[in-house]
């Protein structure tokens, strides 16, 4: 018979482990091997980063998108979004406001919006590059060619978000239409590691039709890509897609997730996210105890932050970010951690270039 307690055991000393395995470990969770998991996964993240807690500074540049993902607020079927654009001016002033405020990151956060051609983006990467070459700067724009790619990687990006959403092609399937696919997805994830970016995937917990098979899937992918970094999050419904009336993912499952995600990669960069601060008061707080080690407050104009409407009731969206990372540097201290404002690279990406 299984034991859970010997596979826990087997995964927080070696990283390493089965897809059955993964699946016990799913369906035979209990508070007692969460907290257990929880405290090896914190430790381990403080073995290689101590209690440092990084912080990205989010630009939600545009909502314009071309793509009509049935789970997400600025799909382009939803006729009821109120649009925006900033400008690159715009976009260079949030990015120099972040700097002062400390951030060593930025990240830049948009739909797939045609209307930021490459030009366009390698003109924003260089300027915010020109003001502050110290700066690591990180695009969240979706799906590429190779060659675009490379283009933002020349211009100076250094890292790269794109979640790969369901590892399973059939899942992926519905939960988006059918011009979309999980295998470009996946394809894209791989050129941005060959092309040398520090590269984030990730998967939403609790999404429609998401099985603990599926799941298990997503953390051998995670695996097998080897990513700097990981973004896993709930699910949360929005008011105006097709999955409205679905519940919002676990807090517990998400939690007991990161745990896991830290123990099979121990050098990722793994962020407690908005959307865990949206389902539970304190749930960035609970996420880096869970093993995660960096929260990514928003930099965008107050006045567009609304607008940015991935999901409902998302949190933050009218607080200046001053206020934001005060509020954020308060909260962090209080569990024992401490915010840093430096570029937080990937331990393991900074040994290997």
């Amino acid at each position: 018979m299984t034991d859970i307690k010997v596979i826990s055991e087997k995964l927080c000393t070696t990283g390493d482990i089965t897809r059955d395995e993964i699946i016990y470990l799913l369906e035979n969770r209990t508070p007692g091997i969460q907290k257990t998991l929880a405290e090896k996964a914190s430790a381990r993240a403080r073995e290689y980063y101590g209690n440092k807690v990084f912080v990205r500074g989010l630009i939600e540049f545009t909502n314009y998108c071309r793509n009509d993902c049935y789970y997400c607020g600025i799909r382009c079927g939803n006729k009821n979004a109120q649009r925006y654009r900033l400008s690159i001016d715009e976009i260079v002033e949030c990015a120099s406001y972040g700097y002062g405020l400390g951030f060593r990151t930025i990240v830049l956060q948009g739909g797939e919006d045609q209307f930021f051609t490459d030009d366009k983006m390698t003109e924003i990467i260089r300027a915010i590059k020109r003001e502050h070459p110290d700066c690591a700067v990180t695009l969240s724009i979706g799906e590429k060619s190779y060659e675009t790619y490379k283009a933002f990687f020349d211009a100076g990006a250094d890292r790269y978000l794109l979640r790969h959403e369901t590892a399973d092609f059939g899942h992926y399937a519905k939960l988006h239409p059918a011009n979309l696919s999980a295998e470009n997805r996946q394809r894209c994830l791989f050129d941005l590691k060959k092309i040398g970016f520090q590269t984030g995937a990730g998967f939403m917990v609790g999404s429609p039709y998401q099985t603990n098979e599926n799941i298990a899937d997503d953390l051998l992918f995670l695996k097998k890509l080897d990513p700097e970094m990981v973004g896993i999050g709930p699910f949360i419904p929005h008011k105006d897609t097709v999955f409205a009336d679905r519940k919002a993912g676990e807090l517990d499952l998400v939690l007991y997730l990161l745990s896991i995600i830290r123990l099979m990669l121990p050098t990722v960069l793994l962020p407690a996210t908005t959307a865990l601060g949206t389902i539970d008061p304190r749930g960035r707080e609970l996420g880096i105890l869970a093993g995660a080690n960096v929260v990514m407050p928003n930099l965008s104009p107050v006045g567009v932050r609304k607008k940015y409407d991935l999901y409902d009731n998302k949190i933050c969206t009218g607080e200046e970010a001053a206020e934001c990372m005060n509020c954020l540097k308060s909260r962090i201290s209080r569990i024992g951690y401490e915010i840093v404002t430096d570029r937080g690279d990937n331990i393991k990406y900074v040994k290997e270039h």
